[in-house]
């Protein structure tokens, strides 16, 4: 008895496919480097000493116990968050 009949070839079409969809995945990854853009407010927000007064001027609020949480900023934030 024989399973795979006459015609039978050691082609698998299933890795045919798998071989197309390397080169052309090969093909785009090397037509587009990957690029970083930082904005002007993120690089600012980097530098240490203008981040590092913002937190001691924080500090310092909490501290004196001037610090006041705007709640309903809060909440839309929170909401905005689990919307997405």
């Amino acid at each position: 008895m024989k399973i795979h009949g006459p015609n039978h070839s050691n082609m698998n079409p299933y890795q045919k496919q798998q071989h197309i969809q390397q080169k052309t995945a090969s093909k785009s990854r090397s037509l587009k480097p990957d690029q970083l853009e930082i904005s002007d407010k993120a690089l600012k927000m980097q530098q240490k000493e203008s981040r590092q007064t913002y937190v001691n001027e924080i500090k310092q609020q909490v501290d004196n116990g001037e610090y006041q949480v705007n709640n309903k900023e809060t909440a839309k934030k929170l909401l905005n968050y689990w919307k997405a």
